[in-house]
């Protein structure tokens, strides 16, 4: 245990602020491609033929086959974060079933996971207490705050405590210290990670959707990866010395992003300001589906996009010592910042 114990620490260790912004910057890889394809009309016959076309071509450009491996299973981590009002689309989620199912998944092989029982059944990714209908049946969804998808031996561990927010967090972080009614120091120094992503399927696809964030500038790709993907993570929502250098380093972390296939993100809905909770009066639509396998660049491709409604409607843009997480990100290899210089393929070129 000892051992295993001190390579997750190795791994997990938080790298100061100022140690990231002194690293020195690996060179400029080429930006991988970004997908683009226009939408019509959300539905989901919209979605199904949009999803099919970018993942088509992503396998012939690419020679990566989305197919069932070792593990013959697949997951799909939503966002419902924001609430009611602001989730992964239903239509997306079930087109890229549908794609799957295509390529050999089982249904019940490929699982949804999510960070908060209450806002997914709100949202309706949980069945409501009215009907028990599910969206997805036959899908398992992993609510990750029930505390039985965290494994204590892979955690994040940071000296930033968990009394911040004490009231949202104590449980989750009980449940993956193994029920204990009582957690110690340094548990709470740890956000433990949910495994089933990275463990137990041969990968995993992310579907967030995009706002601004007061901390961290933007909440999209990255975030819906790491701080809304294990326990104890409210604490470095309120830490703005901290929470960008903890989401660059959980996402660097290899396992993570070994399995890490994609980022399809659709535009059918972003918040520009006042994120991450959701408000219906400052939220844009464009019908446009983007997918890459660069969550940086994707949520730097966003961040341009959300600053041009901002400033269209008459608000400050985020800066970039608002969105340090991104450049941090950079440094630490797991994508690129570099939104000039973006291979872009547009499957249907607006037809």
């Amino acid at each position: 245990m000892r051992s295993l114990l001190s390579k997750t620490a190795l791994l997990f260790a938080l790298v100061s602020l100022s140690g990231a912004a002194a690293r020195a910057a690996e060179p400029a890889k080429p930006a991988a491609p970004v997908w683009e394809h226009k939408l019509s009309d959300f539905s989901d016959a919209d979605y199904r033929y949009a999803v099919e076309q970018v993942l088509q071509d992503y396998e012939v450009s690419t020679g990566r086959h989305l197919v069932p491996g070792a593990k013959k299973k697949v997951g799909l981590k939503i966002y419902t974060d924001s609430g009611p009002g602001l989730a992964t689309p239903f239509g997306l989620v079930r087109a890229l079933i549908a794609s799957l199912e295509k390529r050999g998944f089982e249904r019940q092989n490929i699982f949804l996971v999510g960070l908060n029982p209450l806002r997914l059944r709100l949202t309706g990714y949980l069945p409501s207490f009215a009907t028990g209908i599910p969206q997805f049946p036959g899908h398992p969804v992993y609510v990750l705050e029930s505390g039985k998808f965290y494994d204590p031996a892979w955690f994040y561990d940071s000296p930033l405590p968990s009394r911040f927010d004490p009231i949202t967090n104590d449980q989750a972080v009980k449940n993956a210290a193994g029920g204990k009614a009582t957690t110690t120091t340094e548990e709470d120094r740890k956000s433990f990670l949910a495994t089933p992503l990275f463990l137990d399927a041969d990968f995993w696809i992310n579907l967030p959707v995009y706002t601004d964030h007061p901390v961290l500038g933007i909440n999209g790709a990255l975030v819906n990866a790491t701080l809304w993907n294990a326990s104890n993570t409210f604490r470095f929502f309120k830490s703005p010395a901290t929470a960008p250098a903890a989401v660059a380093e959980m996402a660097a972390i290899p396992e993570l992003r070994d399995s890490w296939a994609l980022n399809i993100a659709s535009l059918q809905l972003y918040q520009f300001i006042g994120g991450p909770y959701f408000n219906s009066l400052y939220t844009a639509s464009e019908p446009r589906l983007l997918m890459t396998t660069d969550p940086v660049l994707l949520d730097s491709i966003m961040l341009e996009r959300i600053n041009a409604v901002r400033k269209r409607n008459g608000f400050d843009p985020v800066t970039e010592d608002d969105a340090r997480m991104l450049d941090f990100a950079q440094q630490l290899g797991v994508g690129s910042t570099d939104t000039a210089h973006v291979t872009w393929r547009k499957i249907n070129d607006g037809k």
